[in-house]
């Protein structure tokens, strides 16, 4: 969740400051390649598609830090969290997909990025695919996996992700039930909290306080992620030309896109998304069959469901909303699907609750 959470806010609030200031923020972010050499790609559908990448970089965090949030030890230079947003062709909507980090892949031929050694194509679990051949090899698993062409590459690590949380002020969660979970160190009981940007993390990161495990935790991280925006949509600092400018190119520094994703990809980006209305944004998982598939070798991986997933990537390439909402029943709201295996998030919702629980 770390590049969903810390670009989508600045994207949003450059949808609302204008095309002046953005231009004055490219130079804070880091670009990279992540398109080079590729070939046989998938063919273009219509409207945007861009891959968001949380890692797991931590080098510009201070020891203090890494010490009171659990984050020791060297990091794995792989994907913690990776997402495809769909921005329509009317730039009307927005549609993000989590793809569990734990998904079964087969990665495309490659040279491993460090040793230089050439792999035939093989299966991993996705995350690993960044570790072994950084933003391309990633960018051609997925493709390969979903049949849908990226056409932008955006990547966040933990610093970006706790200087957003931070700069809007924090974030309101709430929590049906006390949270707790020694390996991130997160520490909630039921109720209402705002937490900052490295409880933020703990939040966001913990695997072991949801039945699904990393399921649960995309649910958790979509949520969460839809009340970071809320706030900083809400937040009168990102809509001060001064001020934003001074948020954002602290929190850009740790940001990396590609060299095409620019002032107008940003701007369109931001006003397909900054009003959060069942018009506009929706979010959802890959339809999962098989939550705990064992692969010799690799021990145990998230195995989709073949014909839902199907489906839904066809909905991404034919420019379609993943959920239209269903016909209104008499004398109540409009049902909407729950957010189960693959389900996908009422649009609008930005309340935040415990594994999928409303907020309080």
């Amino acid at each position: 969740m770390r590049v969903a959470t810390g670009l989508s806010v600045l994207v949003l609030g450059a949808g609302g400051i204008g095309h002046a200031v953005v231009s004055n923020l490219e130079g804070g972010i880091g670009r990279v390649d992540p398109f080079k050499d590729m070939k046989n790609r998938p063919q273009s559908g219509h409207g945007t598609n861009l891959l968001l990448v949380g890692t797991d970089g931590r080098d510009t965090i201070t020891k203090e830090e890494k010490r009171k949030y659990k984050l020791g030890g060297a990091p794995c230079h792989c994907t913690d969290t990776i997402m495809l947003v769909h921005l329509s062709a009317d730039k009307q909507r927005a549609s993000v997909v989590s793809l569990p980090r734990d998904s079964y892949a087969e990665i495309p031929p490659h040279t491993d990025r460090t040793t230089g050694e050439k792999h035939s194509s093989h299966p991993v679990k996705l995350n690993a695919a960044y570790a072994e051949g950084g933003p391309t090899l990633t960018v051609r698993t997925v493709e390969h996996m979903t049949g849908v062409k990226i056409d932008h590459y955006l990547e966040v690590d933990f610093t970006s992700f706790m200087k957003t949380v931070d700069a809007v002020g924090g974030v309101q969660i709430c929590t049906a039930r006390p949270m707790k979970d020694s390996y991130t160190g997160l520490d909630l009981p039921a109720g209402t909290h705002r937490l900052d940007g490295g409880q933020a993390l703990q939040y966001v990161r913990s695997r072991h306080v949801d039945v699904g495990s990393d399921l649960g935790r995309m649910q958790r991280q979509q949520k969460f992620m839809a009340a970071l925006i809320k706030q900083a949509t809400d937040n009168g600092v990102l809509l001060n030309p001064v001020k934003f400018q001074q948020v954002s190119a602290s929190v850009l520094g740790s940001v990396r896109a590609d060299e095409g994703f620019g002032t107008e990809e940003m701007l369109a980006l931001g006003k397909a998304m900054k009003d959060f209305s069942p018009a506009s944004s929706e979010f959802a998982s890959v339809p999962v069959g098989n939550p705990s598939f064992p692969v010799k070798g690799i021990g145990s991986t998230v195995q989709w469901d073949e014909a839902k997933s199907k489906k839904l990537f066809q909905a991404l390439r034919e420019d379609r909303p993943l959920a239209p909402a269903k016909p209104k029943p008499a004398g109540g709201a409009p049902q909407r699907p729950a957010p189960e295996r693959g389900g996908v998030w009422p649009r609008g919702d930005t309340g935040v609750g415990e594994n999928g629980h409303p907020a309080a």
